[in-house]
């Protein structure tokens, strides 16, 4: 068989929240910088035991790279009595950045950036990978979609870079940095992370007009954005000395905890799992930008795997003689429905619908991509142009039209009687006056009548006054 070229790359070894915006699914894919700057590690000649890092705790390592001067304001003292009175709370979140925190502080720590920005998803996210707010932001940063593809994370059929770990944090730190120029202060720059770098820069003017300081503590600004700052300067307090507030971090070795590989051919996901014996969902963890059950070699894209696995992948992956990946993708060359398109591309509707997502009585537009499964006639691996620019459009069919009741009678027989004249021919109005007479409508008939329509208004307006209606921008694990 045609065997899988991968390379394992210490990615960890180097060296949202942002403006609203309307999704984009055809964002382009961006030059994978990682691959290029990191330190490669040869398994053949090499073992990942052999990596050391100098010391064996990372909380110290973040300890001794903060540089923000704590705020010791009422606002910073409330979040840290909320923490410590949910120490359960915060031993989760800790535990869950076990897996992205070394990764994290080694980018940090390549920029200069103090290390209290490593802690920021705890305040975004609470490093949940799949973490998304009511205002469609998503992944560790909570990038909302149009500062995504500002930064050119790939937003498409096949996958959603927001949520991938190594490119959302590589954005989100040059994010960051960049605020921090306009601004000159990381607080401001982290206020403009949270609401937006023309908010903060409007907010300042207005201070400029009234004669008024320009930091952070000085601007008026939204609830959440106050208590932004606040909230990662508790985290520092809570990191800077647990125990005085009852909390017990989990332990953090500073070395790597994932290994990122570059893949040579189109790959099923529910294979590598196989193949690096690792449980469905801490692959998902690792990989949570993927939308579909194939990696596309043609996508620049990386699958993370634990480090103590990759050795496991690589050699079950050259004992495996089977078909890597069992799915393609094709574009759709005129607007149809499922069940029409699964006819056109011969291909079973529910598979269709399933693999791609497409809700019942839905048509699939022209031009988009879908998921069909491998054949003999097309056995490659998805071309470039697909990979990079996949997008799924649907619609729903146009209402049918309504019935002709008077259309031209069929033909009948001589002697019999056609009623589709006095069906269509309109009818004439008469006018009746109640008289009293039984030729006239009876007050009993509109009495009744009366008071079958007053109750159903009633019945009507019962149903209908009925109806239900956090404040916050953030994800549901957060405060």
């Amino acid at each position: 068989m045609r065997l899988i070229y991968v390379t394992f790359v210490f990615l960890a070894l180097l060296s949202g929240c942002a403006s609203k915006g309307d999704w984009s699914s055809d964002t382009p894919t961006k030059e994978n910088p990682n691959a290029s700057k990191a330190t490669r590690v040869n398994l053949q000649s090499q073992s990942v035991s052999k990596v050391y890092a100098p010391s064996d705790n990372l909380w110290l390592r973040i300890r001794d790279g903060f540089q923000m001067e704590p705020m010791n304001s009422p606002l910073e003292i409330e979040q840290v009595r909320w923490l410590s009175a949910r120490p359960d709370y915060v031993h989760r979140s800790m535990a869950r950045s076990s897996r992205y925190l070394f990764y994290i502080v080694q980018e940090v720590n390549a920029r200069n950036m103090p290390t209290e920005i490593a802690l920021l998803p705890f305040v975004e996210s609470a490093f949940v990978t799949n973490a998304k707010s009511s205002a469609k932001a998503v992944g560790l940063w909570q990038f909302m979609p149009a500062t995504g593809k500002d930064f050119r994370l790939t937003q498409n059929v096949f996958r959603d870079e927001r949520r991938d770990v190594v490119q959302s944090t590589d954005a989100a730190l040059d994010y960051l940095q960049r605020l921090q120029n306009q601004f000159g202060s990381w607080e401001l720059a982290l206020a403009a992370y949270n609401w937006g770098a023309g908010n903060v820069a409007k907010a300042q003017k207005r201070n400029i007009a009234a004669g008024l300081p320009t930091d952070y503590e000085s601007l008026t600004m939204p609830k959440e954005t106050r208590q932004y700052v606040p909230k990662l300067m508790a985290y520092r307090q809570i990191v800077l000395d647990p125990s005085a507030y009852g909390i017990v971090l989990p332990q953090l070795e500073n070395h790597p905890y994932f290994v990122a590989l570059d893949v040579g051919n189109d790959i099923d996901v529910a294979l590598v799992i196989k193949l690096a014996e690792i449980p469905s969902e801490e692959f998902h963890n690792l990989n949570p930008s993927f939308n579909k059950p194939v990696i596309l070699s043609n996508a620049n894209q990386q699958i993370l795997l634990p480090y103590a696995h990759a050795e496991i992948f690589q050699d079950n992956l050259k004992n495996y003689t089977k078909p890597l990946s069992s799915w393609t993708a094709v574009k759709v060359s005129k607007t149809e429905s499922l069940d029409q398109a699964a006819k056109t591309l011969g291909v079973d509707s529910d598979t269709l619908r399933d693999i791609n997502g497409i809700p019942r009585g839905m048509r699939i537009k022209a031009g988009s991509t879908v998921l069909i499964p491998k054949t003999s006639n097309r056995s490659g691996d998805v071309p470039t142009t697909l990979a990079d620019n996949a997008s799924l459009s649907l619609e729903k069919p146009p209402p049918p039209p309504p019935p002709n009741k008077c259309a031209k009678p069929a033909k009948v027989a001589a002697g019999s009687k056609s009623t589709q004249a006095s069906k269509c021919a309109p009818q004439k109005q008469v006018k009746t006056v109640d008289k009293g007479s039984s030729k006239g409508n009876s007050p009993q008939k509109n009495a009744a009548s009366q008071h079958k329509s007053a109750s159903t208004g009633l019945a009507k307006s019962a149903k209908n006054g009925s109806s239900a209606n956090p404040s916050n921008k953030g994800v549901s694990v957060k405060q």
